[in-house]
């Protein structure tokens, strides 16, 4: 099975939510797989659902990724599991969230066929 890097998805993650912060549809439609499908607190999404969230333009303020886990799915697939909080612009209070995304090599290049995302609850008041 080949190597895969790490960084590579870190940074493909990273594109996503760069789109979220600059309301960029076209990067999500780039990044996105045709047969995409999210899960979500408030149901299922596909890549048009994605997309079209970004129509009123940015939905994310600002945001942090960490503690980033790689499973090697296949030669062409892997998933991505990793930490994220972020704020909506307008809002004050950070969201925190475990994602886990499946990233498949189609024709070349990387896309995102999906994404979950579990809100992350703060064990350090336990």
């Amino acid at each position: 099975m080949r190597q895969h890097d790490i960084e590579q998805f870190v940074g493909l993650e990273r594109e996503v939510w760069e789109a979220l912060v600059h309301g960029d549809g076209d990067a999500e439609d780039r990044l996105l797989s045709d047969d995409f499908l999210g899960v979500y607190t408030v149901g299922f999404a596909d890549r048009a659902d994605h997309v079209a969230q970004l129509a009123g333009g940015a939905t994310v303020s600002e945001y942090s990724l960490s503690d980033a886990r790689l499973l090697v799915l296949a030669d062409d697939m892997v998933l991505l599991a990793y930490r994220a909080a972020f704020t909506r612009p307008g809002e004050t209070v950070s969201e925190r969230v475990l994602i886990s995304s499946i990233w498949h090599e189609r024709v070349g290049s990387w896309v995102n066929i999906f994404s979950q995302d579990t809100p992350a609850v703060d064990t350090s008041t336990r």
